[in-house]
């Protein structure tokens, strides 16, 4: 079995006033992400940051969404009265902002995202000026100084930070991602199908991929401040896979609408998830010597026929609790330099410091170009084990400390037994519970997962 940073049957959240499992995130104009709300976040955060006398820069990327419009003034008023110098970026994926920090020398990135999820709500999460996001401890540091007087620590008359705009962020981004492959490595011959969810990286996706010699057709590129991952992009595939039969593609790919996920389809239209595309990165990497640490790092999320198939390949297999951050911290700590979750949130440590969807999807080009092989091929490098996940909505208290909830997750564990896993988690960004098994048969995954279902609705 892989190792394991913690108790993988069960987890729940650590509850934070504000931060989550990734970053600030919540319903538009509510609670914290008002516009109060985000100026006294960014007087927070500038006031933690602001570390000797030296001018302090921040800059600021977004998605499309249309609350970004009022977020991204009131954190820019925020950092400025902190004394921070701001760097406005515009419209960028996640991972941009996160080489950008580094690239321009900052103290902080800032991406107003709520990734996945749809228009009405927003977020924001931080880097640190090594690209990675922030500490468990730093966000708690934040926590506490909104809690204080939002007037102090402010910045003198004369010590106000200065805001300006950065024009060609864009291309910078471009000019990384190309030069995640060989220079002599073109895509000329593969036609390639890219959703963009309307989202972040409806710009630089589609560049990418046309400098780097495919035949582009993009969807959900025409973002309108309402329509960002609906019914588009890798939490609603669909669109994505028709395009790719309607147009004869090689192969399908759909980021989420910061563009940190990708999800790919091959030329049938058949769904590739994150586990297989970490499978194959993992493989190629390991034949070629790329592949540090000698294994990967994934969540307690990710299927059993995976970890099966990594044993095989005498590749280490190491999972951590659900969340980027945690498999960052997991990748760092034993040297490996490929980590990720089924999501398609995939993070490949010797490019960037977070996940990256069009570089992800990158590398399953770079596979299929060199090897001339399909993406149907490439890309199935083990069965699944059936799987199931299920969501319960709840409103108030947490129901996993009900005594009968707990009696249905000790029921479904031994039901299991030792073939099989279950894994019951809040959610760190919505009000859910999630609760997913797995094991060699189907029916019982089914009603294991059911069963338990049924035990949390009744205590809501």
């Amino acid at each position: 079995m892989a190792k394991e940073d913690n108790d993988v049957k069960a987890q729940t959240v650590t509850k934070r006033h504000i931060f989550g499992t990734d970053g600030v995130r919540g319903l538009a104009n509510a609670g914290t992400l008002t516009p109060e709300g985000m100026m006294r976040l960014g007087k927070a955060v500038g006031r933690v940051f602001r570390n000797g006398e030296h001018r302090h820069r921040v800059v600021i990327g977004k998605d499309t969404r249309l609350s970004g419009y009022m977020i991204e003034p009131a954190l820019t008023a925020g950092f400025a009265a902190s004394g921070m110098d701001v760097f406005l970026l515009g419209p960028l994926p996640t991972p941009a902002m996160a080489m950008l920090t580094r690239s321009l020398r900052a103290d902080l990135g800032v991406m107003i995202s709520a990734s996945h999820n749809l228009y009405h709500d927003n977020g924001v999460k931080f880097f640190g000026p090594d690209g990675f996001k922030l500490s468990d401890e730093t966000e708690a540091e934040i926590e506490r100084l909104m809690m204080q007087d939002a007037n102090e620590g402010l910045s003198g008359a004369a010590d106000l930070g200065r805001v300006q705009r950065i024009d060609d962020a864009g291309a910078r981004y471009i000019e990384f991602a190309k030069n995640t492959l060989p220079r002599s490595l073109s895509l000329e011959g593969l036609r390639v199908v890219v959703d963009c969810a309307n989202g972040a990286g409806y710009k630089v996706a589609p560049t990418v991929l046309w400098e780097l010699g495919a035949d582009v057709k993009s969807i959900g590129v025409e973002p309108n401040g309402f329509n960002i991952n609906r019914q588009c992009g890798s939490t609603s595939t669909k669109a994505m896979q028709e395009a790719v039969l309607e147009y004869r593609a090689d192969i399908g790919i759909a980021l989420d609408g910061d563009a940190d996920r990708v999800i790919i389809s091959d030329e049938k239209g058949n769904i590739i998830d994150g586990d297989q595309i970490m499978a194959l990165i993992a493989n190629s990497w390991a034949k070629s010597g790329k592949l540090k640490g000698g294994g990967i790092v994934s969540t307690v999320m990710s299927n059993l026929g995976f970890e099966k198939f990594l044993e095989t390949q005498n590749i280490e297999f190491v999972r951590t609790k659900v969340g980027d951050r945690y498999v960052v911290e997991a990748m760092r700590a034993k040297g490996m330099n490929i980590g990720g979750e089924p999501s398609g949130h995939v993070i490949l440590s010797d490019y960037a410091t977070t996940g990256d969807g069009l570089v992800t999807a990158l590398q399953v080009l770079s596979v299929v170009a060199t090897e001339g092989v399909k993406v149907s091929q490439a890309c199935h490098l083990f069965d699944p084990y059936p799987q199931i996940l299920k969501n319960v909505r709840f409103t108030e208290d947490n129901p996993l400390l009900a005594d009968s909830v707990k009696q249905a997750i000790d029921e479904g564990k031994a039901r299991l037994g030792d073939s099989g896993r279950l894994v019951i988690r809040e959610s760190g960004t919505e009000p859910l519970i999630r609760v997913m098994a797995e094991g060699p048969e189907m029916d019982l995954v089914n009603e294991v997962v059911d069963h338990i279902c049924e035990a949390i609705k009744k205590v809501i």
